[in-house]
């Protein structure tokens, strides 16, 4: 027998003062892991000049962070709901404390990369932690639904901020850039060991851990975010090799968990065509997003020589999304239902990009604006609704492993996106580095990011499937 639950902190009609407590610890976390993600942006050259870095180590500043956040985020998720979810966010909590500090502290580019590559692991368990601990704290249904519009609105608003706050930090000293997350993450630890409760201990959380499984997965995962990561810096069969390497493992994977009597990952539960649906649309919003504003930046930069600062000051049009996500979206949500905000939500990016498509060499920033506020409109109506569907409806005991399946899914397409954005404009301009090159391999790169939207309306215009508590119970504990 498992042993007894206490009601959600959410359960009743209103959100209790403890429940949002809860909810805005867990929402600094996920800003902080935000902020995290893009913060390196402007400060990269200035690391480059402190540590001598050349421009193949200085990419290994972002990509190890992205490798290690990708390759274990899986693991991580399902480590929470097998070791304890509470557990695992304040753990890890303080190997990301540690490690960010250390790379402000690193005198060597090595001693970075590391830094950076640990604080991305520790990422990959914190963020499905901390997602799950809301989808099981708000009881499933408008409660839930208003914790994770708010809680995705503090992801939007730190991925959004990051350039901004990078900017202002690297004015004092780049190292600013790993020292300010460590104060705020360390005020979120003192504060998250009162108010997260304590979980009871079932008979999922005190069984077997899938260790061969874990370490197949890993490697896959590994394996495939290396592959992605490299692309644009390698030949075509390299990747292509390190692609069927990853896709090797994840068949081996597939066999073992088959045979395992505690699986990792339950394959059963990707039977939920609703799961696979928003997750996918997922991976292709973030994808998309993380592609274009990788342009904008360098067509603000590198072709009109706009400062880092300016840079993300323009790009704060697209934070209209850190005000709706908590506001309009929620009832947008509860007035026309998850689906048909995320597919009015992507239709919307979808004419962002057209807008910006026909950018010009001089073009003003009130020519940029309608495509960049548009973007922000876009964000908020369908990266909250997106979380809501590949969570809602599936088990309680496997809430850590939807929420590890959903940041591996935005994580996969963030890299992606950079990278077939990157090989791109690689493929169009080549070794010319003129203004008219620049701009041709824009022009050809936005048409990525365009592409990708437009097939997450397709694939989201099916909807999520019919979210009642009996059905939808039917396909996430179906045996695997």
């Amino acid at each position: 027998m498992s042993t007894p639950r206490s009601a959600p902190l959410g359960s009743t009609d209103r959100i209790t003062g403890r429940a949002w407590g809860v909810l805005l610890v867990l929402g600094g976390a996920i800003f902080l892991e935000a902020i995290d993600g893009s913060i390196m942006g402007v400060a990269l050259p200035s690391i480059r000049a402190g540590l001598g870095l050349s421009t193949a180590g200085l990419q290994w500043v972002v990509s190890a962070y992205v490798l290690g956040y990708g390759g274990f985020v899986l693991l991580g998720g399902r480590a929470a709901d097998l070791l304890g979810r509470r557990r695992m966010f304040l753990v890890w909590l303080v190997v990301f404390i540690a490690f960010s500090g250390l790379g402000g502290l690193a005198a060597e580019g090595w001693v970075l990369i590391v830094a950076r590559f640990v604080t991305g692991v520790a990422a990959a368990f914190i963020t499905p932690a901390g997602l799950s601990i809301i989808t099981t704290t708000f009881a499933e249904g408008r409660q839930r639904n208003k914790a994770l519009l708010i809680y995705a609105g503090a992801a939007a608003s730190g991925f959004s901020l990051g350039l901004v706050v990078s900017g202002l930090l690297t004015a004092i000293s780049w190292r600013w850039v790993f020292f300010a997350p460590v104060l705020m993450a360390t005020v979120i630890l003192v504060v998250a060991v009162r108010l997260i409760p304590r979980e009871a201990r079932t008979e999922r959380q005190v069984g077997g851990f899938d260790l061969t499984g874990a370490g197949i997965l890993t490697i896959a995962m590994l394996v495939l975010v290396f592959a992605i990561v490299r692309a644009p810096d390698v030949a075509p069969e390299w990747t292509i090799g390190a692609l069927a390497s990853g896709i090797v493992l994840l068949g081996v994977f597939v066999a073992v968990e088959r045979r395992s009597a505690a699986p990792l990952l339950r394959l059963g539960i990707l039977r939920s065509v609703a799961l696979v649906r928003a997750n996918t649309g997922a991976m292709l919003l973030l994808g998309s997003f993380v592609g274009f504003q990788f342009i904008a930046v360098l067509y603000l930069q590198e072709l009109r020589g706009w400062s880092g600062i300016e840079t993300g000051l323009a790009l704060l049009a697209i934070g209209i999304e850190t005000v709706l996500g908590p506001t309009l979206t929620p009832w947008l949500v509860n007035r026309f239902g998850v689906h048909r905000v995320v597919v009015a939500g992507l239709v919307l990016a979808v004419a962002a990009y057209l807008l910006f498509l026909p950018v010009g060499a001089d073009w003003t920033y009130a020519e940029m604006v309608p495509s960049l506020g548009v973007l922000g409109v876009a964000c908020a109506l369908a990266y909250g609704p997106l979380t809501i569907a590949a969570t809602d409806g599936v088990a309680e005991e496997e809430q850590g492993l939807a929420s590890g399946i959903l940041t591996m899914s935005f994580q996969f397409g963030a890299a992606l996106g950079l990278a077939v954005v990157t090989a791109v404009m690689v493929a169009v301009t080549g070794s010319d580095a003129s203004p008219a090159a620049q701009l041709e391999g824009f022009h050809a790169a936005l048409v990525v990011p365009l592409v990708a939207a437009i097939l997450g309306v397709i694939i989201t215009a099916f909807g999520f499937g019919r979210r009642s508590s009996s059905g939808e119970q039917r396909i996430v504990n179906s045996p695997a």
